[in-house]
């Protein structure tokens, strides 16, 4: 944190952060409350948020990979600014529909994976890789300060100004982020192009590291498998609180904040968790542990057991940010520089290539069973997501190895 550089990257990763959670509450919103959206087409909206991973997911490496991380962070954050910046002002205009919100969540959602490749790859050039559990977890505390503070802010504001209006904080959240980044001073060197750059080649090669890589690959599988089934949950959470508990904007934003408090204690603890436990091991007990207390929300009628199920909500983001920060760091340790982008990428496009699908099927299956009996298959789905890293090297590697150790060689 004495890095002035660091320091700036931290304060443009909590305003981003803080636009992107209030993102996350007031979307759905805008669908739900403003444009009266049934279940179905809440889901689609979430799939079109996530549908960048699977259209630009494998490219984005490759191209990213042949630029400055840093100047792929501060245009595409400038991008996204502009980008919600037309929700409000169409729905000012009168224009705005549920067409519109599909167009601007895929917009944005390409433009986030450009941002979290070069993001990923910048960061162990910025700190080096000795720092890389340290920085993953000083980055993942503001990220979950934010998770508190994003729905606790979201929640009042959508109940003041409207959930289209709400969206120009994010905007300005998102703008300030990217000039925050400006500030940077420590320049990576342009890299160097080949004499004859293939995308689909280095596409290949992206693909070939990660997926033969015993850990890697379990990392990436264990992630998709928890994420398909976290949309699912998710995509019927905000329809769940707001239709069968009766819940308002308010209330559903202090639930979230309590999730927010789970990843909170998770950042600040991520490390001395990891080092009792093990750096491999605590990747799949930490799903095992915490992903079955999403069961309590089911369970929850109105009244006092919502209270519960939010103290279940919290331990699954405690549980995720301790696997995150574990997760991350074993793949940038493990991967050399000149793949870092592609090695994002490819990871992102695995573990993120189901959520499409994740918002898709939730939507159905809340069309069809109702959202009590979709937050049960997610709750089951996210459970079981420890079975791929349980499987792997990762249940008995304590300490973080480098790219070069030659019993985890792909």
């Amino acid at each position: 944190m004495r890095d002035p550089d660091f320091g700036r990257l931290f304060a443009a990763t909590a305003l981003g952060q803080l636009g992107d959670r209030i993102i996350f509450l007031a979307l759905p919103l805008v669908a739900v409350v403003t444009l009266n959206a049934d279940e179905f087409q809440v889901g689609s909206l979430t799939a079109m948020t996530t549908a960048g991973s699977l259209l630009v997911g494998l490219p984005a490496g490759a191209w990213v990979d042949r630029m400055r991380k840093r100047s792929v962070m501060i245009s595409t954050d400038l991008a996204r600014a502009v980008a919600l910046l037309t929700i409000p002002v169409a729905w000012w205009s009168g224009l705005l529909t549920i067409w519109w919100l599909f167009t601007v969540a895929l917009v944005h959602g390409v433009l986030t994976v450009f941002f979290d490749v070069a993001y990923v790859s910048y960061l162990p050039h910025l700190v080096g890789r000795d720092n890389l559990v340290e920085g993953n977890s000083k980055l993942s505390a503001i990220r979950s300060v934010t998770s508190i503070s994003g729905p606790g802010m979201a929640g009042p504001l959508v109940g003041l100004l409207g959930a289209p209006a709400t969206l120009l904080v994010s905007s300005a959240g998102m703008a300030m982020s990217g000039l925050l980044a400006t500030g940077i001073r420590k320049r990576e060197h342009k890299p160097v192009p080949s004499a004859r750059p293939q995308l689909l080649r280095d596409i290949k090669q992206g693909l070939k590291f990660v997926l033969k890589h015993p850990v890697l690959r379990a990392t990436v599988l264990g992630d998709a498998i928890f994420n398909l089934f976290l949309v699912m949950y998710q995509t019927m959470l905000l329809v769940f609180l707001e239709r069968e508990m009766g819940l308002g904007a308010f209330g559903i934003g202090l639930v979230l904040s309590g999730m927010g408090c789970g990843a909170l204690l998770g950042a600040l603890s991520a490390t001395r968790v990891s080092q009792r436990v093990g750096q491999g091991p605590v990747i799949w007990l930490a799903p095992l542990v915490t992903c079955p207390l999403t069961a309590l929300m089911p369970f929850a009628r109105p009244g006092w057991s919502v209270c519960a199920a939010a103290i279940g909500l919290a331990g699954l983001s405690l549980g995720g940010v301790v696997r995150v920060v574990a997760q991350s760091s074993f793949q940038q340790a493990l991967t050399p520089d000149h793949l870092l982008g592609r090695m994002s990428a490819t990871a992102r496009f695995v573990s993120w290539g189901g959520i499409p699908l994740g918002g898709v099927l939730g939507g159905a299956s809340g069309s069809v069973f109702g959202a009590t009996a979709t937050l049960w298959i997610g709750a089951t789905g996210m459970t079981l997501s420890f079975l791929p890293n349980f499987l792997s090297p990762l249940r008995t590697i304590r300490a973080l190895p480098n790219e070069k150790d030659p019993v985890l060689a792909p």
